[in-house]
């Protein structure tokens, strides 16, 4: 199926009709579209759907028989022993991150520093401008040529696969390595992006090579390993080892299992949260263990914020107070972090748009758009310092009066000695270090208003242009960054109007500013707990990301929903269109069908795998082996191709004889499910003139108990059955029984709005879209309302 460009809004009625006081405030906005071509990473892909459904036949009735309460208490130990694996490699993947990240930026940062203080104020810039290019462009290049699908923050595409979408090497070795590698060149190019989104894309990773069940490439072809070789068993490895990376990226092991839950799946259940949680404590556990190997000094320059944990608790625990009187200020920090995440996502749709049409013309124009991005930037965070004023350096605990310690890692710039240029101190630093700046309290003075303000508009600006960029990049901490530093701004406008510290304003910045664009809560809350180490924050953290998401929510949808869409990924969502309770699945239904008998000719298999790509078929036994046509199950194509491989054939029609011994001919693992984007194709069966004569029993491959559903059933209905149930195929069965057994099948796209609202454009009126402001409208609200009270009066 060809893409579908998506659609703009299509607004409903015309408000201007109305009398002023009668328009709405609120209107509705449209939403996703689909299509089986979609961007994955940087590169447009085909797509397929998972199928989480037990298939239920003679083969492998009899192979759940035959096994051993060995077999079972293995697969058990193997599910746990995957678990520890899978924390232990995401945890040594997540320090060898981080621990690049602050050599390879610290001797940038330390070059740049002392060309500053010889006066070589050139060559400095062109050090750091030049190291900054050849790092994107690196991480650009291998990107592009070696695995596209590792570009972006990687969290659109985990979500869409835990969703059921499935894409090729979303999560192949290529691609991990490509992450790592890409994501260590991007951050530390100074490009205001960061590892969270690639480390959970890369727990992601870790984990799906566990799920591969195997590899005959690599001679890993272990029985027990094969286990695993089924998309539910894949599923839940992928949102642990999603779970593993938020918590390798952040040391938040519990905001690791929270985010799992809140932000990427759509099915969840206990046994889930039990492995999860174990996962990232291994994780927590492996980080624990590298922090103190590096206490020694024997990691180079990687420090304390290395592995991002900004405690603000140890040494001003005074400060870290409120009372009744700041909650006006709290509220103010979530309402202006909601307008301010809303916006951030509208620019960040509309940026990636264009991008979008630039990394489309290849390779040359990806590394060309990088290229103008990273001078841009460099320019942005070496010349903007000059601006900034020179302020004496403060009193760090333990330390003479005037020096510039290890506190805050204040940069000298050009300033005198025993001074600090505190926007330099922000833009040639790390993002950890320059949050972890933010946040110290007992700092009110340390901050210039005007460098805040200059540092606020471009690291907002600079998060919305850096992302697009064909190379792995994440969102999450930008975003911290940034409303940490809109939080220290409003501290400063407040002024003696407010008690609060800046620091702790900070954080409140934070959440209000991810609530504003990531939308999401619990997980959120727990993660940025576990970041500072302060459980005094929690109530001032609730109000704020509750008050965030309810007014962002008014405006748009969140950034990751936007990227979804953006890529074409055929998400699910978990509630049903009022629309579709008004359709019955029969009117959404589309064909031709194509069925197969119990007993089929070889060459109309072949044939219709050849001209079809359609992934399942009903099987329908007619006379002589049933009284009437009648339903017998569903067919998947993959089993076909193996039926077809093996050549087990009959030279009439007629079924397998009874002494015939399918568990003697097939095995159940010779119909595993391949990895993820991989799967055999019908032009790799070649079968003489002859055989394509003969016939083949369907009847034993044959999935005996596919989900069903009436043709007058609610689409709504049958929605949510496709959904909570994980279905690939849902087949639709006649209510009258004189017709043919099956009417069609429901697949994932049948679901999609604009499929449904393509066939009945009458019900685009009754779709169900977030409540969304309209342009102009509160204005002539207001503007209607007093000239009504200046008429009355």
């Amino acid at each position: 199926m060809a893409s579908t460009a998506p659609r703009e809004d299509i607004v409903m009625e015309d408000e201007e009709q109305r009398p002023p006081l009668a328009r709405a405030l609120l209107h509705r906005s449209a939403t996703n579209n689909i299509s089986q071509v979609a961007m994955v990473g940087s590169k447009a892909c085909p797509i397929e759907s998972l199928d989480y459904e037990i298939i239920e036949n003679d083969l492998f009735d009899q192979n759940w028989r035959t096994r051993a309460k060995a077999d079972q208490v293995r697969y058990v130990v193997l599910k746990w022993t995957f678990c520890f694996a899978i924390g232990i490699l995401t945890g040594v993947v997540g320090f060898l991150i981080n621990l690049a990240v602050e050599n390879v930026a610290g001797l940038k940062h330390s070059a740049v520093s002392t060309l500053m203080e010889s006066s070589s104020y050139w060559t400095a810039f062109f050090v750091f401008a030049g190291t900054n290019l050849a790092l994107l462009l690196f991480a650009t290049a291998i990107t592009a040529s070696i695995s596209p699908a590792a570009g972006g923050s990687g969290i659109p595409e985990v979500k869409a696969y835990l969703n059921g979408v499935d894409a090729p090497n979303i999560f192949s070795l290529k691609t991990l390595a490509v992450k790592v590698i890409g994501n260590i060149a991007a951050v530390s190019s100074s490009l205001h992006v960061g590892k969270a989104g690639p480390m959970v894309h890369t727990g992601a990773c870790i984990a799906a090579i566990f799920g591969q069940g195997g590899s005959r490439k690599y001679g890993l072809t272990w029985r027990w390993l094969r286990y695993f070789k089924n998309d539910r068993d894949r599923r839940d490895l992928v949102t642990i080892g999603a779970g593993a990376g938020v918590t390798a990226a952040f040391r938040a092991p519990v905001g690791g299992v929270l985010f799992a839950l809140e932000s990427l799946c759509s099915w969840w259940r206990s046994a889930l949260l039990w492995r999860s949680f174990f996962t990232t404590a291994v994780v927590a556990v492996v980080l624990r263990l590298f922090i103190d190997l590096c206490g020694t000094g024997s990691c180079g320059m990687f420090g304390k914020g290395g592995l991002v944990m900004y405690d603000v608790s140890t040494l001003f625990d005074d400060l870290m107070t409120y009372h009744l009187k700041d909650i006006p200020t709290v509220i103010l920090i979530g309402v202006i972090g909601a307008l301010l995440g809303a916006l951030y996502n509208f620019l960040m749709k509309n940026v990636l748009r264009i991008y979008n049409i630039i990394n489309e013309r290849g390779r040359v124009h990806q590394l060309l758009l990088a290229a103008v991005v990273s001078i841009l930037t460099s320019c942005c965070l070496f010349g903007l310092p000059w601006f900034a004023p020179c302020r004496p350096c403060p009193t760090e605990p333990g330390a003479p009066n005037g020096s510039c310690g290890s506190l805050n890692r204040f940069r000298q710039f050009h300033c005198p000695p025993d001074h600090y240029n505190d926007l330099a101190s922000l833009f040639l630093n790390i993002n950890d270090d320059a949050i972890r700046n933010l946040y110290t309290t007992g700092t009110n003075d340390v901050y210039h208003p005007g460098s805040m303000l200059a540092f606020f508009i471009a690291s907002y600006i600079f998060g919305i242009l850096s992302y697009g960029v064909v190379a792995p990049s994440g969102l999450f901490v930008p975003i911290i960054l940034t409303g940490a530093t809109y939080g220290r701004l409003v501290a400063m406008l407040l002024g003696n109007h407010s008690d609060l510290d800046h620091g702790l304003i900070a954080i409140l910045g934070s959440a209000s500013f991810l609530g504003g664009t990531l939308r999401m809560t619990v997980s959120v809350c727990v993660i940025i707990l576990e970041l500072t180490n302060n459980l005094l924050l929690l109530p001032l953290i609730m109000l704020v990301l509750l008050i965030s998401k309810t007014v962002a929510d008014s405006f748009n949808s969140s950034i990751y929903d936007l990227i979804l869409q953006l890529k074409g990924l055929p998400h699910l969502d978990g509630h049903a269109e009022p629309y579709t309770r008004q359709l019955a699945v029969g009117d959404v239904v589309t064909g031709p069908l194509r069925s197969f008998n119990g007993v089929e000719k070889v060459g109309h298999v072949v044939h219709i795998l050849r001209t079809t790509g359609h992934h399942a078929f009903p099987v329908i036994d007619e006379p002589p082996f049933a009284m009437a046509p009648v339903l017998y199950g569903l067919v998947l194509r993959a089993h076909l191709l193996v039926l077809l491989k093996k050549r087990e054939f009959l030279p009439a029609q007629e079924r397998y004889p009874k002494e015939y011994s399918i568990e003697a001919r097939f095995e159940a693992q010779d119909f595993d499910k391949r990895g993820s984007g991989k799967q055999d194709t019908i032009d790799d069966v070649e079968l003489s003139a002859e055989e394509m004569e003969m016939y083949v029993d369907l009847h034993p491959f044959t999935n005996a108990s596919p989900y069903t559903v009436v043709e007058t059933m609610s689409l709504a209905k049958a929605l949510i059955l496709f959904r909570e149930v994980g279905l690939r195929h849902l087949l639709v069965v006649p209510k009258a029984c004189d017709r043919s057994p099956v009417v069609g099948i429901l697949t994932r796209h049948d679901f999609m709005p604009e499929h449904i609202l393509g066939l009945h454009p009458v019900l685009l009126g009754s779709r169900w879209k977030r409540l969304r402001w309209q342009k102009g409208a509160v204005t002539k609200y207001f503007r209607s309302l007093i000239v009504s009270l200046a008429n009355t009066g």
